[in-house]
């Protein structure tokens, strides 16, 4: 099964960079995971300054570039991972937390081959 995690962050409030120590522990742990076949791919997000929205509205496309400032969260990482089942994918999101720190990640099951 295939689920994708990605964590929220409020584009208000600064995030600061990764201590050096948290670097390594989530270069340790990226590592692990790659090798145990269960992260196919992670990555971050360019700032919401930086997004552009796509809209369909009855075969009408309208492009729109950011920044939007109706935004109250926006996604500031993301992991593909392939598990056993959705207890899997809470027990690497769990680990994966304990070294990011405080915050929230939402993970959700993707469907298709």
């Amino acid at each position: 099964m295939r689920f994708f995690g990605y964590t929220l962050g409020d584009p208000s409030a600064p995030v600061p960079p990764p201590s050096p120590e948290m670097f390594t522990e989530m270069g340790k742990f990226i590592e692990e995971a790659t090798k145990a076949g269960v992260l196919l791919a992670t990555g971050g997000l360019a700032p919401v300054e930086e997004a552009t929205k796509v809209t369909n509205v009855d075969g009408k496309f309208t492009v729109i570039d950011g920044p939007f400032t109706e935004a109250k969260e926006l996604i500031g990482g993301w992991a593909l991972m392939e598990v056993r089942d959705k207890d899997e994918a809470i027990e690497w999101t769990k680990r994966f937390l304990s070294i990011a720190g405080n915050g929230e990640s939402t993970i959700r099951q993707v469907y298709g081959p």
